[in-house]
């Protein structure tokens, strides 16, 4: 990816409305909390929308938009996929950096092509065209959709 692209993800999704001021309850994609943070600017379909306030409740965020101002408002948003900019940071490995990487070993055998990321609560696991599946845990180096070494333990392949 160059410099100049703009990557941008799948962040959370509308689930209902809360309350009659248009409040609304997000489920987050990401752990990165800051995406519903005041001040942050999200895309959808339907437009940007503004985040004015959010709080933290029972395992989502109770979300303000400057867009929605009351109940009837919030029940329209009800299933909306928010979006936003991919984060820069070289500590993390992004799941968008993973799609079509080819991935081999340490000592440097190619085990397949990422098709796919498997949510898993132990660990994501990159699914290969091979039919290999491979723990994010086991990864070493990632170049972004281009390649990915693994160290794996024996037989993980066989």
């Amino acid at each position: 990816m160059s410099a100049d692209e703009r990557v941008v993800l799948d962040v959370g999704q509308i689930m209902k409305a809360h309350g009659l001021k248009g409040q609304v309850s997000v489920a987050l994609f990401t752990d990165r909390h800051e995406r519903v943070a005041p001040g942050m600017v999200l895309e959808t379909d339907r437009g940007l929308l503004h985040v004015t306030a959010s709080l933290a409740h029972q395992n989502r965020f109770l979300v303000s938009f400057a867009e929605i101002s009351d109940r009837e408002g919030a029940d329209r948003w009800r299933g909306v996929i928010l979006r936003a900019e991919a984060i820069e940071d070289d500590d993390v490995i992004w799941i968008h950096d993973l799609f079509g990487a080819s991935v081999e070993t340490t000592d440097g055998v190619l085990r397949g092509v990422v098709t796919s990321v498997e949510g898993n609560p132990a660990s994501d696991i990159l699914v290969l065209d091979t039919g290999f599946l491979v723990p994010l845990t086991f990864v070493v180096s990632v170049e972004a959709n281009e390649r990915i070494v693994v160290e794996v333990p024996e037989g993980l392949f066989e």
